[in-house]
């Protein structure tokens, strides 16, 4: 009776055979032991497949019928491995809608080149997968890994469930849902409309997707909110067709930040530079700083820096060797850096060292069979390495060496050859005690490329011969391991096997078994390849333009094939880090494709680039993010890389933060930034939601509000127009504008007043435009244009730029300009109800030319609006001080004081508390402050400033905006250095959204606290300043303390000089009365503007005494010129035009 073993074999060779067409027991990646081909875990597969036990591995469905599913793709903050963005508590979401099938089953093989299409499968999860389930994520088998090539656990892909179980429990329904899902739910529709008015309440909403979705009770709130979602109107229903456009929309968003995380370019044209090689560049290599090193066939050897800057060059061929009759021929080089050497393969079959700072020849390896075509190094311990090099008989030869530093300081030491470089033949180093020759014949042709990967310990070559177009084969096989045992059996035998080792070494050429190695056949060759354990990947490309991509020890069929070249491939680069793939064919069309979805990313044809002639050599570094393209110019293609500001600091956005606000009906925090992506947030961990860009197109956003029912978003941009969106699924919903003339948008509220609804903005245009905002109107009217203008505004209003505006129910609005005034409306009768002019205060110095009069914001008290006795308007402005007004009775500075403790400091944004006991101002300069206004100006004016209870630096530049959430104590700041940060009311710092670790805001051990920001830390400003320095104003006065302080009891002594004038361009502050005076001084008749500024600019000679300049000239004496040499006359018979001479 056959064993377990015999009939797990037999029944193996037949499942593989028929999913593959071949045995999976043959081919494959080999490794350096059979036992290593299958792991523990494939192992309990096969025999699950071979006994029919069940099995998570998904089966072949018997209906025939093909699962379609939305194209989507999640958006670019939902892809980290902290966030949450899977569909609901035990699936993954809707897999984008392939084009064509992959695969046996139609879906993409399960590699990391197609991207695991399954859920990950988390800790303590037992149960099976369900059927349903699996006829959506069918995947072809696919064998485990081997010898070290693993399937990455941290590949992610947008969408996939990361996290445990509790952070399933928050993913979103509508993940949930997909296109038969989406049938089913219409035909419940129908049925669900019990009063059959073609709407569904909230009760009836909650009732269908309960029956259809199996979702359980503690659903209930998400439900709510993804009903409040579609009903962006709040009519209380909605319909099957706001449904379906939710979705729509929603998905197409995702794809579209899905694929704006993909976007790359390059900077065009390439930099482009002459070469100093009179012979064609055999290849390009990099070192670890980014330098790019180029060697042709003359043994020239050249470096450049990304910008083609060449640096040096270097020889590597015997300049004073006279009695050769042709040159050197250098066929490759590689860079051995662990021992700081140059190896080169020359056509005299030989291998030379040389020293790779000084390339002064070392020693070389004469005496090859065949010419070294292609070379390759790699390190395999301490003091071990591989040389391996392929020649034009398709062997593979390889050096084994152990003690490589003692080995190349004794080839040094050999004889020289030809008083050039120390020499020593093959037969001599192969007969070595630490090196040992390997030669494997492999290749039907030349090959044309070898790498030896050691983490998989392999090596992988390629050649044009179709049917050994890539080999990937083990170095010393399992041949050698039986000479191994004979010679521990028989120390003897191995002594005369030493004895001839030069002879078995040339003449003993071997074939690998069958299970040493792996053959991928292409159809007309490979040219060239290049391979990823991380992404356990390999792409090959050749003479028929396609790009393959291969699972490693699937040699059968290539999991994906690239279309798109129309040339043969010359060059190939996985970029692990960015999922990318580079190729370059031989028409100098430079394509990037993804990994993950294997479509082109961007494509760079000759026109774009400018790189002309023949391609001879293409490298690209992944220090330098560039691609070095030799042709009879060196060319540099740098990818353009996104700005990053510190690798320390997290930022929210890109770009500067201009506002944020709190939804508290999804419990969301919305920000915009000045490139105009509007991000949403989960307040209570931090993590991304969802993003949608170019939402004022190029402009960026302003300022921003929510509707009354918080589930509309409205925001202003610099292109002077307000958009109102749906904002959880990026839907535009109206578009409000002026007619002509759209400037900036500074500042916008929404305000109810005898129910009806505006939307009120204010900004460049100094005109305060009012839009009459009406839900039945938006289905009409998609662009609406603002209300008349008050005729108190065209008469009496703004002079300047108005900057903010700020509401007070039921009538009251207030608006600021540039230039510090501020005025309070009637919005009942559109008249001015008092207009309000901040007195200097005393003991005031100017900060700037222009800053000091504007005023950022403006709150009202609405706890005190109309008492007529109290301050109920506060102002960030001007002056850098904060003033509290008094409305009534034609306007009352009621209080004034300083807003920030830094000098030359604005205040930028204020917010208050409902109660109005609370106000919260930032600066220009980060600061936070806290101030207690309770009771303060409410019956009386004050005198002194209110009590500052806290104060802490939260950014390093400019704060933009504050949003308050009482019930939680929390304070949110936005921030021109890119930030978005959320702050306890004591000042606790709890952390900045996009930071990879998420808070849980009712767990206060997860907040930052005390830490803070890292950037706020290493700031110069956010160091207290020193009692001792704050006495100083310079650093002479610090130097020079002690020689201007003495006593009675000492000697006088000698009094300092003065600091030493500095030369240089100063800062002058200008006002109107300096200007009045020095026109005064020097009047000009025609001068004007910039005739001024050049003379108030000019330097002033100042006279130091001594002799002038033009003294202190040094004179020289004539000399005179040298008269040329007369040409000889001598005439030469034998030579009568001096050839001899001509160089």
């Amino acid at each position: 009776m056959p064993g377990r073993a015999e009939r797990r074999s037999s029944d193996l060779e037949n499942i593989g055979r028929k999913l593959y067409g071949r045995s999976l027991l043959s081919g494959g990646l080999c490794g350096k032991a059979k036992q290593q081909f299958i792991t523990p875990a494939e192992e309990k597969l096969l025999d699950a497949l071979v006994t029919g036990e069940n099995t998570t591995m998904p089966q072949i469905p018997s209906s025939k019928k093909k699962k379609i599913r939305p194209s989507s793709a999640a958006a670019n903050l939902q892809s980290h491995p902290s966030f949450t963005s899977g569909l609901y508590g035990t699936t993954a979401r809707p897999s984008t809608a392939l084009g064509q099938d992959r695969g046996l089953f139609g879906q993409r093989p399960a590699t990391q080149a197609g991207g695991p299409r399954r859920p990950w499968q988390f800790k303590g999860q037992t149960e099976t997968q369900p059927e349903k389930e699996v006829i959506k994520h069918g995947r072809r088998l696919t064998l485990g890994a081997v010898d070290g090539i693993a399937e990455s656990d941290n590949f992610t892909r947008p969408g996939q469930i990361h996290g445990s179980i509790a952070q399933q429990l928050k993913n979103k329904i509508e993940e949930k849902i997909n296109i038969d899902t989406l049938e089913e739910l219409k035909r419940a529709f129908q049925l669900a409309d019990v009063n059959r008015t073609g709407c569904l309440e909230l009760d009836e909403f909650k009732q269908l997707l309960k029956s259809q979705l199996a979702l359980t009770a503690n659903r209930e709130q998400q439900i709510d909110a993804l009903f409040m979602k579609i009903d962006w109107s709040s009519e209380g229903s909605i319909t099957w067709d706001e449904f379906c456009t939710y979705m729509q929309l929603e998905y197409r968003e995702k794809e579209d930040s899905y694929h704006r995380t993909k976007e790359v370019s390059f900077h065009l044209p390439a930099k482009i530079e002459n070469i100093p090689h009179r012979d064609p560049i055999l290849k390009i290599t990099d070192t670890s700083d980014g330098t790019f090193v180029a060697c042709s066939q003359d043994g020239i050897v050249s470096f450049w820096n990304t910008n083609a800057d060449i640096r040096r060059t270097r020889s590597v061929v015997n300049s004073e060797q006279n009695n050769r009759q042709k040159p050197k021929w250098i066929t490759d080089f590689v860079i051995m850096p662990h021992f700081n050497k140059f190896i080169v393969g020359t056509g005299d079959r030989e291998i030379q060292f040389f020293e790779l700072s000084s390339f002064e020849p070392y020693c070389q390896v004469s005496g090859l069979e065949t010419v070294p075509l292609k070379l390759h190094y790699s390190s395999t311990g301490y003091d071990e390495c591989l040389i391996l090099y392929g020649d034009s008989q398709g062997c593979v030869n390889i050096l084994v060496i152990k003690s490589a530093g003692e080995c190349l300081r004794t080839w040094k030491k050999m004889p020289r050859h030809d008083g050039f470089i120390a020499s020593i033949s093959l037969d001599s180093v192969a007969s070595g005690p630490n090196v040992q020759f390997i030669r494997w014949q492999v290749h039907g042709d030349w090959v044309q490329q070898l790498k030896y990967y050691h983490d998989i310990g392999q090596v992988i070559s390629c050649s044009n011969h179709a049917n050994t177009a890539l080999v990937i084969g083990c170095t010393i096989g399992s041949t050698h391991v039986e000479q191994q045992l004979k010679e521990v059996k028989d120390p003897g035998a191995g002594q005369d096997r030493n004895k001839g080792k030069g002879f078995y070494a040339y003449n003993n050429t071997k074939t690998r078994l069958e299970a040493d190695q792996a053959i991928f056949r292409v159809y007309k060759g490979v040219k060239c390849f290049d391979f990823s354990k991380e992404k356990n990947i390999m792409i090959t490309g050749g003479m028929d333009r396609i790009i393959r991509l291969w699972n490693p020890y699937v040699s059968g069929k290539p999991t994906a094939m690239l279309r798109g070249h129309n040339a043969p491939i010359f060059y190939l680069f996985i970029a692990e880090e960015d999922n990318r793939i580079f190729s370059l064919s031989t028409d100098r069309c430079i394509k990037i494709w993804d990994i993950q979805d294997q479509n082109c990313l961007l494509t760079v044809r000759p026109k774009g680039h400018k790189i002309r002639g023949d391609l001879q050599a293409v490298h690209y570094s992944h220090t330098a993010k560039a691609i070095a393209v030799a042709t009879d110019q060196m060319a540099c293609l740098s990818l353009r890389m996104k700005p990053v500001l510190h690798a320390d600091i997290v930022i929210t956005h890109k770009e500067p933060v201009t506002c944020c606000k709190y939804n508290p009906s999804f419990k969301q925090v919305v920000t915009c930034s000045d490139g105009s992506v509007i991000k949403l947030w989960d307040f209570e961990t931090g993590t991304p939601i969802f993003e949608y860009g170019d939402a004022h197109g190029d402009s960026a956003i302003t300022t921003m509000t929510f509707d009354n029912t918080g589930r509309r978003l409205i925001t202003g941009g610099r292109d002077g127009i307000l958009r109102i969106w749906n904002y959880n699924n990026g839907h535009c919903l109206r578009v409000l504008e002026k007619e002509e003339e759209n400037e900036e948008v500074c500042d916008v509220t929404y305000v109810e007043m005898n129910k009806n609804r505006y939307v009120v903005s204010v900004g460049w245009d100094r005109r305060i435009n009012i839009y009459y905002d009406s839900l039945s109107d938006s289905n009409i009217h998609h662009v609406q244009h603002p209300l008349e203008y008050w005729n108190d505004d065209l008469k009496n209003g703004h002079k300047e730029d108005i900057l903010t505006v700020a509401q007070c129910p039921p009538n009251l609005l207030a608006t600021a300009s540039y230039d510090g005034e501020v005025i309070v409306w009637n919005m009942v009768s559109g008249h001015i109800f008092c207009h309000l002019i901040p007195p200097s205060p005393p003991h005031y110095q100017d900060q700037s030319l222009d800053g000091d009069l504007s005023i950022n914001k403006l709150v009202f008290l609405q706890t005190r609006a109309y008492k007529k006795d109290a301050g109920s308007l506060v102002s960030s402005g001007p002056r850098a001080h904060i003033h509290i007004w008094n409305v009534f009775q034609g306007g009352k500075l009621m209080a004034q004081f300083p807003g920030s403790s830094v000098k030359g400091a604005m205040v930028s944004t204020m917010i208050t508390n409902k109660a109005n006991t609370l106000l919260f101002t930032g600066d220009s300069m980060g600061f936070i402050y806290a101030w207690d206004i309770d009771n303060y100006c409410h019956d009386t004016p004050a005198d002194s400033p209110p009590e500052l209870f806290k104060t802490w630096r939260g950014h390093v530049e400019s704060i933009t905006d504050f949003d308050l959430m009482e019930e939680r104590k929390i304070l949110l700041s936005t921030s021109m250095d890119c930030t978005v940060r959320m702050w306890t009311t004591d000042g606790h710092y709890v952390g900045t959204f996009g930071q990879p670790e998420p808070w849980d805001l009712y767990n206060p051990a997860t907040y930052q606290h005390p830490m803070v920001p890292y950037d706020v830390l290493i700031d110069p400003m956010s160091l207290p300043s020193h009692p001792l320095l704050g006495e100083k104003q310079t650093t002479h006065q610090i130097i020079h303390e002690d020689s201007t302080h003495g006593s009675d009891d000492e000697k006088p002594r000698r009094t300092p000089s003065p600091p030493p004038p500095v030369f240089g361009k100063s800062t002058f502050y200008v006002d109107d009365k300096t200007i009045a005076e020095q026109l005064k001084e020097k009047p000009f008749e025609k001068g004007k503007g910039k005739r001024l500024r050049h003379e108030k600019l000019k330097p002033v000679r100042i006279d130091r005494g001594g002799p002038s300049e033009y003294q202190m000239l040094r004179t020289y004496n004539l000399v005179d010129t040298p008269q040329p040499t007369p040409p000889s006359l001598h005439y030469n018979k034998d030579d009568p035009f001096d050839s001899l001479f001509i160089d």
